[in-house]
């Protein structure tokens, strides 16, 4: 996916007025504008850790808003932090009953969820957020199970691991809208991704899927 770059652009506009007394006694006004601008260079793309950061800091800043004020699910603060909500905490519920009452925490729920809908699929095996999504095969099959139209999984290997990254990115933003948080280039570089990233992409399909089977 191609990064955009854009331009920050600044202008400033001053005016000054002075006033002076003619010889003949009438009073002469002068005025004068300085315009001043600035054009700024290409903004650098953001990392998916930033991107990451961004998203935990928004989640900071939505759990201290009033008790009446509308609240959206949101990235639990710590892994450890559990599914019912407490007083400004994080709101992440899961409506599958059976994960609730099988894991402790939000991490080992959303791990059970993708368990469960990448069940049967070769080459997946899910064990954590981190070396288990390393070769792009678990995302393809989680995106899959929801959008089994979208390709054919069958003719995916995890040798192909660019080209697994990219069309589950790619399928899950233009048939779901679920925004590519992870940049496929950062994955490819590493065989055992940030867990933080992982997991916080992760929730985006989960919220975007959770009330299908």
């Amino acid at each position: 996916m191609a990064n955009v770059s854009h331009y920050r652009k600044t202008k400033m506009s001053t005016t000054t007025t002075s006033k002076s007394q003619s010889q003949d006694g009438g009073v002469v006004t002068t005025r004068t504008t300085v315009t001043t601008k600035t054009v700024g260079g290409p903004a650098k793309p953001m990392s998916a850790m930033a991107k990451f950061r961004q998203l935990e800091k928004q989640n900071s800043l939505s759990s201290q808003s009033p008790p009446n004020s509308p609240r959206t699910p949101s990235t639990p603060t710590t892994p450890s932090a559990t599914a019912t909500p407490t007083a400004g905490g994080p709101m992440f519920q899961f409506t599958d009953p059976s994960l609730n009452r099988r894991a402790a925490t939000v991490k080992d729920q959303l791990l059970q969820w993708c368990q469960m809908k990448t069940r049967g699929y070769e080459n997946v095996k899910i064990e954590n957020f981190s070396t288990s999504w390393s070769d792009g095969m678990a995302f393809c099959a989680l995106i899959h199970h929801f959008l089994p139209e979208a390709f054919d999984f069958a003719k995916l290997t995890p040798q192909q691991r660019r080209h697994n990254f990219t069309l589950a990115f790619r399928v899950a933003d233009e048939k779901a809208g679920i925004a590519p948080l992870l940049d496929v280039d950062d994955m490819v570089a590493m065989r055992k991704p940030d867990w933080k990233c992982v997991f916080t992409y992760v929730q985006s399909i989960y919220r975007r899927f959770k009330n299908e089977i």
